[in-house]
């Protein structure tokens, strides 16, 4: 894929407001569906809560005050292998900074990156050390949101990753850093992997294929030191949790994304549920997701009509014919920020016999949304990471 020649163009947000008007029309004729007394969880988010979300939705949330934080990014769009790709590109005012592309997951979108966007790129003004600085690359991922909707089949991770390498080569930068969780993190680990004469680090807060899914054996376990094993144990039971009561979201997309799609793309409630379900339950409740950045989230999809679209991801990947073997040797350095309140619970040995982990920190809140939840924590070890990488190249005597 070697199409370096389509010049990003400026972009700007600007939606017509009929486009709110009919938004807020749906809104007030929600037809609300029948609730178990005292479900709670059990059967998916609650009405009470989606109730609640959906009138501060129509009464308080204000898009154009979201819209106007987003235009204050520098946006573009360009064409990479057939696809729209969308990126905010914030350069930082130091001059020798490291380029940084993040990328974020499903159901997330660029704005999962607001709270941790000015200390990256401008410690100096953050209190940090001005030679921590990053230049940023936010990119949407194709077919999702802004970068949406795809209009052919294939693109799944691996794809993404090698056209998220044209957009980098396109920008100029020669090196770089990526960093990325849940789809992120395995887009963000696979250009590690092909592009490892580029790629300085990897940096994750989701290691794909380094949890446990399936029970562990006595033989399994006996090798390991007695905090491995509990945590291995801990690994096994999460995901075992997980397979059972979370990840049917995941099945449906993977198999029937188009069916679903009809109703997320006709009712903003429906989608608003779909995913305000996931930022709720896969975050730490010590340190919950701002309101208004999850609905500023889930407008772009509303707005963008790319809920399909950003769902196919699952499918392409599930019909790939690479499903189901483990993940392929990466020699890049890789650090990993572990959050405990996320979906799966990494592990060492595990990952270490496809990634080359040079940094691996464990920490005592977050969740599957650091850069919203906790992003002075995830600031902090991407600095770090970057740092150390720094000094073990740099050398002796300086």
């Amino acid at each position: 894929m070697e199409d370096l020649g389509e010049t990003p163009v400026p972009f700007r947000l600007d939606v017509p407001q009929e486009e709110l008007d009919d938004l807020a029309a749906r809104l007030r004729r929600v037809r609300w569906p029948d609730e178990l007394d005292g479900a709670g969880w059990d059967y998916g988010i609650p009405l009470g809560e989606t109730r609640e979300l959906v009138r501060y939705w129509r009464e308080e949330y204000d898009w154009r005050a979201a819209e106007a934080r987003l235009n204050a990014w520098p946006q573009f769009t360009t064409v990479i292998d057939g696809a729209r790709v969308h990126f905010a590109h914030l350069r930082s005012p130091e001059p020798d900074a490291t380029p940084l592309l993040m990328t974020h997951g499903w159901p997330g979108s660029f704005v999962e990156f607001q709270r941790v966007a000015g200390p990256l790129t401008d410690p100096r003004a953050h209190g940090g050390d001005p030679a921590d600085a990053f230049h940023l690359v936010l990119p949407s991922i194709p077919g999702f949101t802004l970068s949406g909707p795809t209009t052919e089949r294939g693109w799944e991770f691996k794809r993404v990753a090698r056209a998220f390498a044209v957009l980098m080569e396109r920008l100029g930068y020669g090196t770089y850093g990526v960093q990325g969780g849940d789809w992120g993190a395995a887009i963000s680990r696979e250009l590690g992997r092909v592009r490892p004469e580029r790629v300085i680090g990897v940096h994750l807060n989701l290691l794909p294929g380094a949890g446990a899914t399936a029970e562990p054996t006595e033989a399994e376990l006996s090798g390991l030191s007695p905090a491995e094993r509990e945590r291995t144990r801990a690994s096994w039971e999460r995901y075992r949790v997980w397979a059972k009561e979370r990840q049917g979201y995941a099945d449906i997309q993977a198999t029937r994304p188009q069916t679903l799609a009809y109703a997320l793309n006709d009712s903003p409630t429906g989608l608003l549920a779909w995913i305000g379900e996931k930022f709720a339950e896969w975050s730490d409740p010590r340190c919950p997701v701002n309101r208004d950045q999850m609905l500023t989230n889930v407008m772009l999809y509303w707005l963008t009509g790319t809920a399909g679209s950003a769902a196919r991801i699952y499918w392409e990947r599930a019909h790939a014919d690479y499903f189901g073997l483990p993940p392929e040797v990466s020699t890049t350095p890789t650090a990993l920020a572990d959050f405990p309140r996320d979906n799966f619970v990494p592990l060492r040995h595990v990952a270490a016999r496809t990634d080359s982990v040079v940094r691996w920190t464990s920490y005592d809140r977050g969740g599957h949304f650091p850069a919203m939840e906790v992003p002075e924590l995830l600031v902090g070890d991407v600095r770090g990471f970057f740092r150390e990488l720094a000094g073990a190249v740099r050398p002796s005597g300086m």
